[in-house]
C-alpha cells in the first residue's frame, strides 16, 4: 500500500524563525531522503508571494543560514515549494484552502493526504490559529508543531493548552524544545543507562551537584522588544532547562519509548520543589536599559541563576544548579554531575571531578580521572579525557530541529514536552513569577551577579 502524502503548512513562513531554523532543516531532511515519497510543503503569510519569489526566499535562507544547496536536491526540492497568501485565521482562510486543493488534485491519490502544521508564529497567535484550524477543517489527519514559549504564566499556559485541547488531542500535539533534541541531550539516556560506569555514580551518594550552565555572550538588541517581555527565567529556565533538569534526575524508565520516557520526565518534575527567593538569583546586564524596545524602568532578568531541589530518594540533598543569561563572559550548554571525593588513603583533589556533557553542536563526553602523575613518589594528576559524538563511528548527528521534524513526521513524541510536564515547570516557577525579586546588576563580559555564586556554595561553578 502506497504511503499517503504529507502536507506541510508552515505558518510564518516568510518570517525569521522559519527562515533560520525551520526550513533549513526541512531541506536537511530531503537532502537525507527522511521525507516521505510524496510531500509538499505550503507557506502561509499576510503578504501574497508568488510560489517563484518564496521558492527564491527559500533559497536565499538555505544560503544563508544553512548549508547551502546542492541543485540535483534542490531541483526536486523547490518544486514542491507553494505559498498561500492572504492570512490565516477563524474570519477567512486566505488562499491556503485553495492551495491545498490545488496541491490534492495535483497528487491525485486515492488515500487522503497527512497534515503537519508548524506554527512558527508569535505565540500570542497560537491559540487564534489552532481555532482556525479547526474552524476550516485542518485538524483531522493533523499534526501540529508549536514554537516556544507555549504559554507565558501558569495561567496563560493553562488557558492555552485548555483551547488547544477541545481541538486536538494530546497525541497530535508536538511542543517543540529544541534543546531536547540535542545529540547531547539524547545521549544522557545511552550513556546513564547502557553504561555501569555511569549508571552507578548517578545517585547522591556519588554525586554532590548538578550543573546546567547555557552562558550566552550574545545581545539581545534584535528581539529586544519581545526579551523585554519575557526574560531569562520564562525564555530559558522554564521552556528549556527544567526538562534538561528532568533528563538527568529522572528514575530510569521501563522503556526508551515516548510514554515511558515522557512519564518519567514528568514524575521526576512533580518531584521538584517550588523555588524560593533564597534560591534564585537573578540578574540585568548594565546598559540593557538603554536599548531600543526596552523601558527605562525595565526590571527583566538577563540573567537567571537556581538552585533546584528534588525530592526523590536519588537526589535528595544534591543541589541542582542552573544557570543562564546574556552578555556573559563566555558561550557555552552544558551539563555537569560533579563528583564526591572518594574516601580512603588518598589527598583529596583540588578540584572536584566531574562527568560533563557539551550540549553544543554534535556534542561532546568529558570525564575527569584521578591517576598517578608518571614518575618517583606518588603524586596526582587530574586528567580529563573528551569524546567528540561527531567522532564516534559511522555518525550522523543531526540537527535538532532537523531531529524533531524527523520524530513529528514519524510520530514519535519522546523528544517533546507534555502537558502535564509543561503543568508541573510552571508550577515550579510559580512563586518567584508571582514575586519576582529585584534583579541584580552585573557587567557585561562577566559571568553575572556576584550574589549567584552564594547559590553554588561549596561546590562552586565548574564554568567561570
Amino acid at each position: 500500500m502506497t504511503e499517503p502524502a504529507t502536507i506541510f503548512v508552515l505558518f510564518g513562513a516568510t518570517g525569521d524563525l522559519a527562515a533560520r531554523m525551520v526550513l533549513p532543516a526541512f531541506y536537511t531532511l530531503a537532502r537525507k531522503n527522511l521525507l516521505p515519497p510524496q510531500w509538499r510543503l505550503i507557506g502561509n503569510g499576510r503578504g501574497d508571494v508568488a510560489h517563484e519569489d518564496f521558492r527564491q526566499k527559500v533559497r536565499d535562507s538555505l544560503e544563508q543560514y544553512g548549508s547551502g544547496v546542492e541543485e540535483d536536491v534542490w531541483q526536486d526540492f523547490s518544486r514542491r515549494l507553494l505559498f498561500a497568501g492572504g492570512g490565516f485565521d477563524e474570519s477567512g482562510p486566505g488562499s491556503l484552502l485553495d492551495v491545498i486543493r490545488d496541491v490534492e488534485d495535483e497528487l491525485d491519490d486515492e488515500a487522503e493526504p497527512n497534515f503537519v502544521h508548524y506554527l512558527a508564529i508569535p505565540p500570542v497567535a497560537f491559540e487564534q490559529t489552532a481555532k482556525a484550524l479547526k474552524q476550516h477543517g485542518l485538524t483531522d489527519r493533523a499534526r501540529v508543531v508549536f514554537e516556544k514559549p507555549y504559554g507565558t504564566s501558569p495561567d496563560g499556559f493553562r488557558q492555552l493548552d485548555d483551547t488547544v485541547h477541545e481541538i486536538l488531542d494530546e497525541e497530535q500535539i508536538f511542543r517543540i524544545d529544541h534543546f531536547l533534541g540535542k545529540e547531547a541531550t539524547q545521549n544522557l539516556h545511552v550513556l546513564r543507562f547502557a553504561n555501569q560506569t555511569f549508571a552507578g555514580v548517578w545517585h547522591r551518594d556519588h554525586v554532590a551537584a548538578v550543573q546546567i550552565d547555557v552562558p550566552e555572550t550574545l545581545d539581545v538588541a534584535n528581539r529586544a522588544a519581545f526579551y523585554d517581555a519575557t526574560g531569562a527565567l520564562r525564555d530559558m529556565v522554564v521552556t528549556h532547562l527544567i526538562q534538561v533538569a528532568a533528563e538527568v534526575a529522572m528514575e530510569p524508565p521501563l522503556s526508551l519509548g515516548a510514554e515511558d520516557l515522557q512519564q518519567a520526565r514528568e514524575s521526576v518534575i512533580a518531584a521538584f520543589r517550588p523555588l524560593t527567593p533564597q534560591d534564585v538569583v537573578l540578574g540585568q546586564f548594565e546598559g540593557y536599559r538603554d536599548l531600543e524596545g526596552v523601558a527605562d524602568d525595565s526590571r527583566t532578568d538577563t540573567f537567571c541563576a537556581v538552585r533546584l531541589w528534588i525530592d526523590t530518594a536519588r537526589w535528595h540533598g544534591v543541589p541542582f544548579l542552573l544557570r543562564t543569561g546574556k552578555r556573559l563572559a563566555v558561550g557555552e550548554q552544558r551539563v555537569s554531575l560533579l563528583l564526591k571525593p572518594v574516601e580512603g588513603p588518598l589527598p583529596t583533589p583540588e578540584e572536584p571531578g566531574a562527568i560533563s556533557l557539551s550540549l553544543a553542536g554534535s556534542g561532546s563526553l568529558e570525564a575527569d580521572f584521578v591517576l598517578k602523575r608518571p614518575g618517583a613518589g606518588i603524586r596526582l594528576a587530574t586528567v580529563r579525557q573528551t569524546l567528540e559524538l561527531k567522532d564516534v563511528k559511522d555518525a550522523d548527528p543531526l540537527d535538532p530541529y532537523v531531529a524533531l521534524l524527523n520524530d513529528v513526521l514519524t510520530g514519535d513524541r519522546s523528544l517533546f514536552t507534555s502537558s502535564a510536564g509543561l503543568e508541573q515547570a510552571w508550577r515550579v516557577v510559580d512563586p518567584i513569577l508571582r514575586d519576582k525579586p529585584e534583579p541584580h546588576p552585573y557587567e557585561p563580559g562577566s559571568m553575572g551577579p556576584e550574589a549567584a555564586r552564594e547559590l553554588a556554595a561549596p561546590t562552586g561553578w565548574l564554568i567561570g
